[in-house]
Protein backbone atom coordinates (compact mmCIF):
# COMPACT_ATOMS: atom_id res chain seq x y z
CA UNK A 1 0.00 0.00 0.00
CA UNK A 2 1.14 3.42 -0.66
CA UNK A 3 -0.11 6.58 -1.75
CA UNK A 4 -1.37 7.37 -4.67
CA UNK A 5 -1.12 10.71 -6.05
CA UNK A 6 -0.70 14.33 -4.68
CA UNK A 7 2.29 15.94 -1.75
CA UNK A 8 2.80 12.54 -0.31
CA UNK A 9 2.61 10.48 -3.63
CA UNK A 10 4.87 6.76 -3.34
CA UNK A 11 5.21 7.12 -0.09
CA UNK A 12 4.33 3.58 1.69
CA UNK A 13 1.28 3.03 3.97
CA UNK A 14 2.37 0.27 6.66
CA UNK A 15 -0.50 -2.76 7.45
CA UNK A 16 -2.73 -2.55 10.37
CA UNK A 17 -0.94 -6.38 11.90
CA UNK A 18 -3.15 -9.29 11.96
CA UNK A 19 -6.20 -10.27 9.80
CA UNK A 20 -9.04 -8.08 11.66
CA UNK A 21 -8.54 -4.92 8.95
CA UNK A 22 -9.40 -4.88 5.25
CA UNK A 23 -7.34 -2.44 3.50
CA UNK A 24 -8.99 -0.39 0.60
CA UNK A 25 -6.43 -1.48 -2.22
CA UNK A 26 -4.55 1.45 -4.31
CA UNK A 27 -6.96 0.05 -7.54
CA UNK A 28 -10.09 0.94 -5.61
CA UNK A 29 -8.05 4.26 -3.57
CA UNK A 30 -7.14 5.34 -7.03
CA UNK A 31 -10.71 4.60 -8.85
CA UNK A 32 -12.65 6.30 -5.41
CA UNK A 33 -10.04 9.85 -6.03
CA UNK A 34 -11.09 9.71 -9.35
CA UNK A 35 -15.13 9.86 -9.27
CA UNK A 36 -14.68 12.53 -5.82
CA UNK A 37 -11.81 14.80 -6.66
CA UNK A 38 -8.89 14.00 -7.87
CA UNK A 39 -7.71 16.24 -6.02
CA UNK A 40 -9.20 19.31 -3.58
CA UNK A 41 -8.80 23.01 -2.80
CA UNK A 42 -8.73 22.63 1.21
CA UNK A 43 -11.83 21.45 3.45
CA UNK A 44 -12.15 18.84 6.53
CA UNK A 45 -12.23 15.05 6.08
CA UNK A 46 -13.30 12.61 8.17
CA UNK A 47 -12.44 8.76 7.89
CA UNK A 48 -14.88 7.04 10.31
CA UNK A 49 -13.62 3.26 10.12
CA UNK A 50 -9.43 4.33 9.87
CA UNK A 51 -7.79 1.18 9.74
CA UNK A 52 -4.58 2.35 8.50
CA UNK A 53 -5.75 5.59 7.58
CA UNK A 54 -5.07 5.53 4.29
CA UNK A 55 -7.84 7.66 2.82
CA UNK A 56 -7.81 10.33 4.94
CA UNK A 57 -4.18 10.59 4.40
CA UNK A 58 -5.26 10.17 0.65
CA UNK A 59 -6.97 12.91 0.57
CA UNK A 60 -4.74 15.32 2.58
CA UNK A 61 -2.38 14.51 0.02
CA UNK A 62 -4.88 15.76 -2.44
CA UNK A 63 -5.56 18.96 -1.08
CA UNK A 64 -7.21 18.48 2.01
CA UNK A 65 -6.47 20.53 5.34
CA UNK A 66 -7.68 19.18 7.78
CA UNK A 67 -8.02 15.14 8.67
CA UNK A 68 -10.34 12.86 11.50
CA UNK A 69 -9.33 9.95 11.93
CA UNK A 70 -11.66 7.17 13.92
CA UNK A 71 -10.97 3.94 14.71
CA UNK A 72 -11.77 0.90 18.02
CA UNK A 73 -8.84 -0.97 17.50
CA UNK A 74 -5.45 0.26 19.20
CA UNK A 75 -3.53 -1.23 16.46
CA UNK A 76 -5.24 0.57 14.26
CA UNK A 77 -4.55 3.62 15.63
CA UNK A 78 -0.97 3.07 16.02
CA UNK A 79 -0.83 2.61 12.50
CA UNK A 80 -2.30 5.65 11.69
CA UNK A 81 -0.15 7.77 13.45
CA UNK A 82 2.86 5.95 12.13
CA UNK A 83 1.47 6.44 8.28
CA UNK A 84 0.58 10.36 9.45
CA UNK A 85 4.44 10.63 10.61
CA UNK A 86 5.85 8.91 7.69
CA UNK A 87 3.83 11.18 5.07
CA UNK A 88 4.26 14.67 7.18
CA UNK A 89 0.98 14.40 7.83
CA UNK A 90 0.64 14.75 11.43
CA UNK A 91 0.40 18.44 12.16
CA UNK A 92 -2.89 18.67 10.33
CA UNK A 93 -4.51 15.52 11.73
CA UNK A 94 -6.31 14.06 14.97
CA UNK A 95 -6.92 10.55 15.83
CA UNK A 96 -9.76 8.95 18.17
CA UNK A 97 -10.06 5.64 19.59
CA UNK A 98 -13.87 5.34 19.35
CA UNK A 99 -17.02 3.46 17.92
CA UNK A 100 -17.96 4.89 15.25
CA UNK A 101 -21.58 5.90 16.53
CA UNK A 102 -19.75 7.71 20.02
CA UNK A 103 -17.39 9.16 18.26
CA UNK A 104 -20.04 10.88 15.79
CA UNK A 105 -21.51 12.21 18.90
CA UNK A 106 -18.56 13.39 20.38
CA UNK A 107 -17.59 15.39 17.17
CA UNK A 108 -21.10 17.24 17.08
CA UNK A 109 -19.79 18.57 20.76
CA UNK A 110 -16.50 19.92 19.34
CA UNK A 111 -18.51 21.38 16.11
CA UNK A 112 -16.81 19.98 13.67
CA UNK A 113 -18.12 20.46 10.26
CA UNK A 114 -16.78 17.78 7.34
CA UNK A 115 -16.80 18.10 3.64
CA UNK A 116 -15.65 15.02 2.45
CA UNK A 117 -16.52 11.28 4.25
CA UNK A 118 -15.18 7.95 4.64
CA UNK A 119 -16.95 4.97 5.54
CA UNK A 120 -15.60 2.04 5.15
CA UNK A 121 -17.31 -0.48 8.34
CA UNK A 122 -16.19 -4.20 8.80
CA UNK A 123 -18.38 -5.90 6.15
CA UNK A 124 -20.34 -7.61 8.93
CA UNK A 125 -21.75 -4.21 9.50
CA UNK A 126 -24.49 -2.86 7.25
CA UNK A 127 -24.94 0.48 9.12
CA UNK A 128 -23.54 3.15 6.48
CA UNK A 129 -26.65 4.84 5.63
CA UNK A 130 -27.63 4.68 9.41
CA UNK A 131 -24.40 6.53 10.49
CA UNK A 132 -25.02 8.73 7.13
CA UNK A 133 -28.52 9.81 8.24
CA UNK A 134 -26.77 10.64 12.13
CA UNK A 135 -24.28 13.09 10.49
CA UNK A 136 -26.35 15.39 8.73
CA UNK A 137 -29.38 15.45 11.78
CA UNK A 138 -26.03 15.97 13.94
CA UNK A 139 -24.81 18.99 11.59
CA UNK A 140 -21.28 17.75 10.88
CA UNK A 141 -21.61 18.37 7.17
CA UNK A 142 -20.96 20.95 4.98
CA UNK A 143 -23.78 21.49 1.81
CA UNK A 144 -22.42 19.33 -1.01
CA UNK A 145 -20.51 17.31 1.52
CA UNK A 146 -19.39 14.37 -0.15
CA UNK A 147 -19.78 10.99 1.67
CA UNK A 148 -17.93 7.52 0.16
CA UNK A 149 -19.41 4.08 1.17
CA UNK A 150 -17.15 0.90 0.94
CA UNK A 151 -19.03 -2.47 1.56
CA UNK A 152 -19.22 -5.64 0.30
CA UNK A 153 -20.61 -6.46 -3.15
CA UNK A 154 -23.13 -8.78 -1.82
CA UNK A 155 -24.83 -6.02 -0.36
CA UNK A 156 -26.89 -2.59 -1.92
CA UNK A 157 -27.41 0.42 0.09
CA UNK A 158 -31.00 2.36 -0.75
CA UNK A 159 -29.83 4.36 -3.65
CA UNK A 160 -32.22 6.94 -1.67
CA UNK A 161 -30.96 8.03 1.47
CA UNK A 162 -32.86 10.94 3.00
CA UNK A 163 -31.18 14.36 2.52
CA UNK A 164 -28.71 12.87 0.28
CA UNK A 165 -28.16 11.98 -3.84
CA UNK A 166 -27.11 9.06 -4.53
CA UNK A 167 -23.73 10.30 -7.19
CA UNK A 168 -22.13 7.06 -8.65
CA UNK A 169 -22.02 3.64 -7.63
CA UNK A 170 -19.23 0.54 -8.54
CA UNK A 171 -17.97 -2.48 -8.20
CA UNK A 172 -14.49 -3.74 -8.10
CA UNK A 173 -14.41 -7.50 -7.07
CA UNK A 174 -15.61 -8.09 -3.91
CA UNK A 175 -15.92 -4.04 -2.83
CA UNK A 176 -18.41 -1.88 -4.09
CA UNK A 177 -18.27 1.51 -3.62
CA UNK A 178 -21.27 4.19 -3.58
CA UNK A 179 -20.94 7.89 -3.37
CA UNK A 180 -23.70 10.57 -1.94
CA UNK A 181 -23.50 14.12 -1.85
CA UNK A 182 -25.30 15.44 0.97
CA UNK A 183 -28.26 17.92 0.02
CA UNK A 184 -29.59 18.42 3.88
CA UNK A 185 -32.69 17.18 5.51
CA UNK A 186 -36.07 17.62 4.08
CA UNK A 187 -37.02 19.35 7.60
CA UNK A 188 -33.92 21.78 7.39
CA UNK A 189 -35.30 22.44 3.60
CA UNK A 190 -38.52 23.02 4.70
CA UNK A 191 -37.89 25.23 7.86
CA UNK A 192 -35.83 27.23 4.29
CA UNK A 193 -38.66 27.38 2.58
CA UNK A 194 -40.99 29.02 5.13
CA UNK A 195 -38.38 31.55 5.84
CA UNK A 196 -38.46 32.84 2.00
Amino acid sequence: MRVVAGRAKGRPLKSVPGMGTRPTTDKVKEAIFSMIGPYFDGGTVLDLFAGTGGLGIEALSRGMERAVFIDMEPKSIDTIKANLKSTGFEPCAEMYRNEAGRAIKALEKRKYIFDLVFLDPPYRMKNGDVLMTEMATRGLLSAGALLVLEYESSYSYPEEISGFCHLRTAKYGETTVSIYEYEQLESESEKSGEEE
